[in-house]
């Protein structure tokens, strides 16, 4: 469990309930590759919506990861 993400929250909501929300704010937060340029640079701009910075290519993916 990463601390640094879920330490906003103190003690609420639980220790299993922040070490599911880092462990997904971690992997959305990470680089993917991307789909068409084949470069690790695209990022997460909104839910759903993620972007390459190397080609610009902008296209929908899941949720919390472009794949």
């Amino acid at each position: 469990m990463s601390n640094l993400s879920t330490k906003r929250f103190g003690s609420r909501y639980g220790r299993k309930t922040r070490a599911k929300f880092a462990a997904i704010e971690s992997q959305q937060r990470a680089s993917h590759k991307c789909p068409y340029c084949n470069k690790e640079a695209v990022r997460r701009l909104a839910m759903g919506i993620w972007n390459c910075g190397k080609c610009s290519a902008t296209f929908a993916g899941k949720a919390y990861t472009p794949r």
